[in-house]
């Protein structure tokens, strides 16, 4: 059972850890401009999280759910509305797809000065492959990297981390006073929903007791705060105007010593091929009726993410994750009533 449970955890952790989360940015948006009363939000958040895990897993092993519009099918009645917000879904899992791909190119270029696309190209040729292995290649690489990830942030946190600067942290949520926190901490767990309700319908083979989906939600919701509390307390380092930096813990790390910055590099890019490669693999679940054209996609999804990698990253988070978080409240809505 132990094996079954940490196999799903790993996936489910890398599916939340991507680049948005390893760099800082989700979490200065969502938390950290908050002060204080962002550490309570990132609780509000993970709490949220970690009883969608549970609900998901439930519902797809009782109902043996196939893919995600079989799901959103128990969810919505009407057919129209159904079709629409699967399509909706959809896209958001492609146009976070894509930001992925724009935050590997963005690695590159803030510590490298190697230009974005040629980035942004690597991981997408890399999900290329993984996802020509289906759910079976999603599994793998995230019980391979993922320990490394989660273990690599808490050394990394541990040598960062200075607990002198909260009573700053403090200061700065009497200018920011506004109840707004709480919400961003529901927006922040509801547009995580839509991310991993498909990876999770995916894990229904995997877990196939109620009391494994209660370990496994139980343990999301300590894995998740823990690792959030790390890059919020890391972004207090910061001393330059952090809405200028597209990824702020890199540049906290990099102040440090170079040994912290090149484990922390693994981690941005590790966190950042493992959430490609499961939204990459759910978004052609949900989209492919066969295998041929499961690689037609794959091939046209790859080719594309590299284009809109141009973009750039931090304007993709900062654009598209609220929005995102709007719509994933739907869905939750939606999902309390069963």
């Amino acid at each position: 059972m132990l094996k079954k449970i940490l196999k799903s955890l790993f996936v489910i952790i890398g599916t939340l850890i991507g680049a948005g989360f390893a760099s800082g940015q989700e979490i200065y948006i969502f938390f950290y401009k908050y002060g204080t009363n962002g550490i309570i939000g990132i609780a509000i958040s993970s709490l949220l999280i970690g009883i969608i895990v549970y609900k998901v897993l439930e519902i797809s092993r009782k109902k043996q759910i196939k893919n995600y519009k079989e799901f959103l099918g128990i969810l919505v009645k009407n057919e129209n509305q159904l079709n629409i917000f699967n399509t909706v879904i959809n896209i958001f899992i492609l146009i976070t797809f894509y930001i992925m791909i724009a935050g590997f190119g963005a690695y590159f270029e803030q510590q490298f000065g190697i230009n974005s696309l040629i980035g942004s190209s690597i991981l997408a040729i890399i999900c290329y492959f993984v996802f020509l292995k289906d759910v079976t290649g999603l599994i793998k690489v995230n019980q391979l990297i993922v320990p490394i990830l989660i273990g690599g942030l808490i050394i990394v946190g541990i040598n960062v981390i200075d607990f002198t600067r909260i009573p700053q942290i403090s200061k700065y949520v009497l200018q920011n006073s506004s109840w707004k926190w709480i919400l961003d901490g529901i927006l922040y767990g509801s547009y995580n929903t839509i991310l991993l309700i498909p990876v999770l319908i995916a894990l229904k083979n995997v877990i196939t007791k109620k009391k494994e989906s209660i370990i496994v939600s139980i343990l999301t919701v300590i894995v998740v705060i823990l690792l959030s509390l790390i890059i919020f307390l890391m972004l207090s380092k910061i001393d330059v105007n952090i809405e200028n930096l597209e990824m702020p813990t890199v540049y906290v790390v990099s102040k440090i010593s170079n040994i912290f910055k090149y484990i922390y590099g693994f981690i941005i890019l590790s966190s950042i091929l493992t959430t490609s490669v499961s939204l990459g693999t759910s978004f052609l679940e949900n989209v492919a009726k066969n295998k041929n054209s499961y690689k037609k996609y794959a091939i046209l999804i790859c080719i594309s993410a590299v284009v809109v990698s141009k973009i750039g990253f931090s304007n993709l988070v900062n654009l598209l994750y609220p929005i995102f978080g709007y719509i994933g409240l739907v869905q939750l809505a939606f999902l309390c009533m069963i």
